[in-house]
């Protein structure tokens, strides 16, 4: 394996990200020659949609920067959440699940710490740093983090333990001294709390990486964003498990990836919220792959496009009708999602799960 330099290391770790707090403080530890440690946490919390495949890259992409990364699997914080009906046993196989398709995806498992949060609470010392990680946060500043756990600030008063979730993801963080915290710009508030938290509990402040969040296959300029604040606004605009209709899954058949890719949103030469653009962007291209674009030669015949750079400015410049870029990405996505398929498919309990959780959703 060939040794990168500081420069390449932040080159790859920041690609396709939305913004990284703080870029100086990366660099600082790189060019001190500081043993990086990450993690990436989630919640089994139903189907995996192709969103996640963005934050699945990043933990490919730390992994080659020589970053020792963590995969937390935050049962307990999905049960808070009152995810798969509270149900402890199910959120630990859609967490099983969830490492099966990061597997199938191309991440080097053998390379990634998987933990359960099972690991963690049973640990008084874990309990003793979300107890002072409590006492030095206000009551408010706990409320509006709440957003993370995708719930609002008066959901607690119907549900104390919601209260307890931020302040566990930012323990998460210290329990295991970490230097990279990465996820969505959805999970923006947990990290800079633990940044503000950690000189009080006398921990390193976290380096913060934050993936872009995947667009509704909708589009985002559909939405009305008049009187929404911003979490509000990408609540409303992201691709969301929670909304079938607005998400492609990564065990749905070719036939179905091709059907909900021509109805998505993709007005020609738009490029702002384009969720057929951003799958080309941060899934296709970011696996060093190329889009093959087959057209009848009276439209110019096929034409391959070699960087997501090349591909955006022909199609803003209009010369790419959008049902050929499309069936493009639907054949090229496909190809990504097979082997994905094919071992979730070959396992009874994933294929239940996946079932069960379907029509749970359609009821």
């Amino acid at each position: 394996m060939l040794t990168l330099s500081v420069e390449e290391k932040i080159n790859l770790i920041k690609r396709n990200t939305e913004e990284i707090v703080t870029l100086e403080e990366l660099k600082k530890k790189l060019e001190e020659g500081t043993k990086l440690k990450g993690y990436i946490g989630f919640e089994p919390s139903g189907l995996f949609h192709i969103g996640w495949l963005i934050w699945g890259q990043k933990v490919k992409d730390l992994v080659e920067a020589g970053v020792e990364m963590s995969l937390l699997v935050a049962t307990w914080h999905a049960w808070i959440n009152d995810k798969l009906g509270g149900d402890l046993e199910r959120i630990h196989l859609a967490g099983e699940y969830a490492v099966d398709v990061l597997n199938s995806y191309g991440v080097d498992m053998s390379k990634v710490r998987v933990v359960y949060a099972e690991d963690f609470v049973k640990d008084p010392n874990y309990w003793a740093l979300v107890i002072r990680v409590a006492k030095n946060t206000s009551l408010a500043r706990m409320k509006r983090a709440l957003t993370i756990m995708g719930r609002k600030a008066e959901e607690a008063e119907l549900d104390t333990s919601k209260l307890i979730y931020p302040a566990m993801q930012v323990s998460d963080i210290f329990y295991q001294d970490l230097d990279i915290a990465l996820g969505g710009t959805d999970q923006r508030k947990a990290h800079m709390l633990a940044r503000d938290v950690a000189d009080k509990v006398g921990k390193k402040k976290v380096i913060a990486v934050h993936t872009p969040l995947l667009v509704s296959l909708q589009g985002g300029q559909r939405m009305n964003a008049q009187g929404m604040d911003e979490d509000d606004y990408l609540a409303s605009i992201k691709m969301s498990k929670s909304k079938p209709e607005t998400a492609i899954f990564v065990h749905d058949p070719p036939e179905l990836v091709e059907a909900k890719l021509r109805s998505a949103y993709c007005p020609k030469g738009v490029i702002e919220d384009n969720p057929v653009l951003q799958i080309n962007k941060y899934i296709i291209f970011a696996n060093k792959g190329t889009l093959k674009v087959e057209r009848d030669a009276k439209y110019g015949g096929d034409i391959e496009f070699k960087t997501y750079e090349e591909l955006e400015r022909t199609f803003a410049e209009g010369k790419l009708h959008p049902l050929d870029l499309k069936l493009a990405t639907a054949r090229k996505l496909n190809e990504i999602l097979e082997p994905i398929r094919k071992s979730l498919y070959s396992k009874s309990k994933f294929e239940t799960l996946i079932s069960d959780i379907e029509k749970s959703v359609t009821r």
